[in-house]
């Protein structure tokens, strides 16, 4: 038996009735007890410039960004799609977690990604997309089982609850899964 794993979660939606954070949610109130979530506020970062850095001129929330995702033992990845791909405010926090050159903060983390979309593919563009930014990151992700949540707002309540047993059963086996690809990579 392992320790608690602390998980950052970084949901790629800022909308404050988010399906993405609606879902990032569900999975902590499913998690087993082997994992300790917390979503990570992305919302503030300012946009990632190199002259910047190169300058000292850092922004403060890049740090305080940097510093936090440090603490923590795994990374999973709520998010919708756009445009086929990942929101920018996600690839933006991914960038700036990654920089300086050397020094990024998601380098041997297990993580794991679920994509959240109306639409009834699930986000699978951007899943995927995450995907290969992660490999290249060194994110050690977990391949199955994945996690597609196809048609959303018909799995959902008008609190934000999951009404759908069988989506609930699976994002619980989901976790689950996770618990024990992280257990393996911590």
């Amino acid at each position: 038996m392992m320790k608690t794993a602390k998980v950052a979660v970084l949901v790629g939606s800022l909308r404050r009735e988010s399906f993405s954070l609606k879902i990032a949610k569900i999975l902590k109130s499913v998690s087993p007890e082997e994992l300790s979530l917390d979503v990570i506020d992305i919302s503030e970062l300012a946009l990632y410039n190199q002259d910047l850095e190169d300058e000292n001129r850092e922004p403060a929330s890049w740090k305080v960004f940097r510093d936090t995702i440090k603490k923590y033992d795994a990374l999973l990845f709520v998010t919708p799609e756009h445009n086929r791909s990942v929101p920018a405010v996600l690839k933006n926090a991914i960038d700036i977690g990654s920089r300086p050159y050397g020094k990024s903060v998601w380098d041997g983390k297990p993580g794991a990604v679920v994509s959240v979309s109306p639409g009834a593919i699930g986000g699978f563009g951007a899943n995927h997309h995450l995907r290969q930014t992660l490999v290249f990151l060194n994110v050690l992700t977990m391949p199955q089982p994945e996690a597609y949540i196809g048609s959303v707002h018909t799995l959902l309540d008008e609190k934000g609850k999951m009404t759908n047993a069988g989506a609930l059963k699976f994002l619980t086996s989901f976790m689950s899964a996770f618990a024990k690809w992280a257990e393996r990579h911590i």
